[in-house]
């Protein structure tokens, strides 16, 4: 008999990225997550504990300025809740914290915690489905270096290739957090495969269009209900 799925998903995934984000020198940025999904009803809860190792003469938190590099983590909680949700539309709810459980000497965050407050909506046509959404987020200031809160966008679509696969594109751009700062823009593809009834995989690539994103990156995830 084939196993029942479960409300619990967990899996992992790594990021790599490169750029100078407006400086001489290149930054990059490698990372390695373990994460956790718990369904309950119209509930979504989430955790992601990343290792993160940033490298470079002039090594950046991206969107805030330069730091010195370093090694470390910083986990992020987060709740979904499904305020509307048909056969073609949906509409969710999302509250996240980025806990300061990074070393804020190393550069690898600001020493508090920030809170991302996001609204997402989906339509799907077809073998195609929509989304955008927006979301505002309120960052722990960096030592010495006060951040605005700022506000954050997303669009794009997926098409389902078939049974199997999926494939799309999302724009994500947000506000620069301190005067003279670069806001950030993203643009990635993005390829889904079900690999068997469980395990589901995805590789994606970005290209930074401003200079608080990288220049360009890559990653891989996989995660399997249980």
């Amino acid at each position: 008999a084939q196993a029942q799925e479960g409300p619990l998903t967990l899996g992992a995934g790594f990021h790599y990225s490169s750029g100078d984000y407006g400086t001489s020198s290149t930054t990059d940025i490698a990372s390695l997550a373990a994460t956790a999904k718990y369904d309950a009803g119209p509930w979504t809860y989430r955790a992601t504990v990343p290792y993160i190792k940033i490298d470079g003469d002039n090594a950046v938190i991206p969107g805030v300025g330069r730091v010195r590099g370093g090694s470390g983590n910083r986990i992020v909680l987060g709740a979904t809740y499904a305020a509307y949700s048909d056969a073609r539309l949906g509409v969710d709810l999302t509250g996240k914290v980025k806990l300061a459980t990074a070393d804020e000497d190393k550069g690898l965050g600001t020493g508090e915690h920030d809170f991302i407050f996001l609204v997402d909506l989906y339509q799907t046509f077809d073998r195609i489905t929509g989304f955008g959404g927006i979301g505002y987020h309120i960052l722990g200031d960096a030592p010495g270096l006060p951040l605005d809160n700022v506000w954050s966008v997303n669009l794009g679509f997926s098409y389902k290739l078939d049974e199997r696969d999926s494939a799309g594109l999302s724009l994500d751009g947000r506000q620069r957090v301190v005067p003279g700062a670069s806001p950030q823009r993203e643009l990635t593809g993005f390829f889904v495969r079900q690999l068997d009834r469980l395990w589901k995989a995805q590789l994606y690539a970005l290209i930074g269009l401003a200079n608080g994103s990288p220049d360009w990156g890559f990653g891989l995830s996989a995660a399997r209900p249980f």
